[in-house]
């Protein structure tokens, strides 16, 4: 009884050891303090890019001449754009164009790539007082295609559309179910693009710098890639077809000497 029981106990050990994975390795913010920031994460105004999509309304205390600038579409008609549906009616949203412009009605042609919501926002302010098209506007400016991806080993890889324009990588990785057991928190990759250029940061979720880091909120069309660990790469490979043999063999010896002890 003695020996089986040992045996029974070593093979336990065994499934254990090869099972369990390291705290140290799946733990997000290790060694974080009760703290409080005093220089608060702000959200970065991203500059305006090519095909992003955006929405432009602009109003006064004239609502009749506001009207001219702010052209609607019926939401169960003809598709002009996209938007913010109203009453019935849609807004059309504009898509900047492949030389960084949008048209909008009356003002025409208008720069839009390279410049923040703020920027442009103040250019078509500056450009509405300047023609004397309407006193005292405000224009207000919104992002039709703000999303963020995540794919690699979370649970549920997934393309999240963000309306508020405000996401960190933290809730973007918890709406798409956490990271698995086998996702590397130590190395997620989030690619960006900047200028047309795509660039790629390594990403630690382990330290606790990453609280005060400048990629704690994401931008528009960001791309987050958890990187699966060594484990999940075992398990892919040779590991996969070598633990099943090691457990099918000591199972196998338990048996022998269980009928040979009786």
């Amino acid at each position: 009884m003695g020996t089986r029981f040992l045996l029974f106990s070593f093979l336990v050990c065994l499934l254990f050891c090869i099972s369990c994975t390291p705290t140290n390795k799946i733990a997000y913010f290790q060694n974080a303090k009760d703290t409080t920031y005093r220089q608060s994460l702000k959200v970065i105004d991203a500059p305006l890019q090519n095909n992003d999509f955006i929405s432009i309304s602009i109003s006064s205390a004239n609502a009749e001449a506001s009207a001219a600038f702010n052209p609607i579409s019926n939401a169960a008609g003809e598709k002009t754009g996209a938007g913010a549906v109203k009453g019935g009616f849609q807004y059309v949203g504009y898509l900047i164009n492949s030389d960084g412009k949008i048209e909008l009605p009356i003002l025409g042609y208008i720069q839009a790539a390279g410049l923040t919501k703020k920027q442009l926002k103040e250019n078509i302010t500056n450009t509405l007082l300047k023609r004397q098209l309407l006193i005292d506007p405000i224009v207000d400016i919104k992002f039709l295609n703000f999303e963020v991806t995540i794919m690699g080993e979370v649970a549920g890889p997934t393309v999240i559309n963000v309306p508020s324009e405000k996401i960190s990588l933290i809730k973007a990785l918890a709406m798409a179910g956490d990271l698995t057991i086998y996702g590397r928190r130590d190395n997620v990759m989030l690619i960006r693009e900047e200028d047309g250029v795509r660039k790629t940061t390594h990403i630690n979720l382990t330290s606790a710098d990453f609280l005060n880091s400048e990629y704690y909120y994401l931008r528009p069309n960001d791309i987050v890639y958890v990187e699966p660990n060594k484990n999940k790469v075992a398990q892919s490979g040779r590991g996969q077809q070598i633990l099943p043999l090691v457990i099918t063999s000591v199972s196998f010896l338990f048996l022998i000497l269980d009928k040979v002890i009786k």
